[in-house]
Order: structure tokens, then sequence, then C-alpha cells
């Protein structure tokens, strides 16, 4: 399994609009390979909010044909040079390989 993260700190009181960007449905459940997306909020009193955006996939060859996809290119394209949302703080993310796994016994 493979996964790509993403964190994404956003002023206090956007954390919904974040949410609700990659909640949607879109193109990248029909994408082959792809097991579930994620997103997570960290629970803050005050302050800058955090989300946490986690895209399982079966592979990173499965990753890697979605990255190159003309749908995810697309959608990247038509939103070059336009500025980020003035709430958005910092975004960052990162790749890894899952190397275990512990579920639960019934």
């Amino acid at each position: 399994m493979f996964v790509q993260l993403r964190k994404i700190s956003v002023t206090e009181g956007n954390g919904e609009q974040v949410v609700k960007q990659f909640s949607g449905k879109s193109i990248i459940e029909r994408q082959e390979g792809f097991i579930n997306l994620t997103v997570m909020v960290k629970k803050v009193r005050r302050g800058d909010e955090e989300i946490i955006i986690m895209i399982r996939w079966e592979s990173e060859e499965y990753w890697k044909q979605w990255e190159k996809s003309e749908a995810h290119i697309a959608n990247h394209k038509a939103n070059l040079g336009k500025p980020k949302p003035e709430y958005i703080v910092s975004s960052e993310g990162g790749l890894y390989e899952v190397k275990a796994v512990k579920k639960g016994v019934k």
C-alpha cells in the first residue's frame, strides 16, 4: 500500500472550506488502484486549524498513474496562475510506503 499525506494549515474558522473541497465527489474515486481518501481535522480551541488529507493507493504504481493521468493534470492546469486562497497559511505533503498494518481482533 502507498499513502499520500497533505497537511494544510488555515486561518481560524476556515477549516470547513478545505474539508468541503476534499470531501465532495471527484474523479479520483474512479481511478484504478485508489483505496480511499480521508480528511482529518486537528482539534484546536483557537488559532490556525490543521487539516490532514490521507489518500491511500494499492501501490506506488497506481499513484504514479494518477499523477500522470490527463484528468489529474487538467485539474492542476486549470488552477495554474491562480493565487492560493488567503485563508491558507501553509501546505506540505509527503509520500509513504506502508510497511505494516495492524487490525483489531473481533
